[in-house]
């Protein structure tokens, strides 16, 4: 006798990154939402705790290092596939951080890196929830 695969969502973090009143924002390399703006980020590895994955990853793909990690919100992203059926589930545990160091460049995953104002953000066909998640961090 087998037990069926038990599917469960992938833990994925990500951060607005603040400096100078203009938050960052990554122009992502990878599916999903490839080529789609997002907010710099990636998957929770073992062993590691969320804040440190989320500077981790902030460090990856933008060549940043942040402090003041605070909590945000936690967002789940459930992406159907093409009969119906989910194909992607992520419990994203967003957070906002200040700029420490670097120069923002893309990397790893991140194929370009753009600082934005408030003001840029209204025009921008983004995803809702890194719209809200940039709101809330202000």
């Amino acid at each position: 006798m087998t037990k069926d695969k038990v599917l469960r969502p992938a833990v994925g973090v990500a951060a607005v990154v603040w400096k100078d009143n203009r938050f960052l924002l990554i122009k992502r390399g990878k599916e999903p939402r490839k080529g789609e703006w997002s907010l710099p980020g990636g998957h929770q590895e073992w062993g590691e705790t969320v804040r440190q994955a989320v500077q981790r990853e902030i460090h990856e793909e933008t060549g940043l290092k942040v402090q003041g990690l605070c909590l945000v919100d936690v967002v789940d992203a459930i992406m159907p596939g093409t009969e119906g059926q989910i194909e992607h589930h992520f419990t994203l545990i967003d957070f906002r951080c200040d700029w420490l160091s670097g120069d923002a460049r893309a990397g790893d995953d991140a194929v370009d890196v753009r600082w934005l104002s408030l003001e840029d953000l209204e025009g921008m066909e983004i995803w809702q929830e890194t719209r809200r998640i940039v709101l809330m961090s202000a």
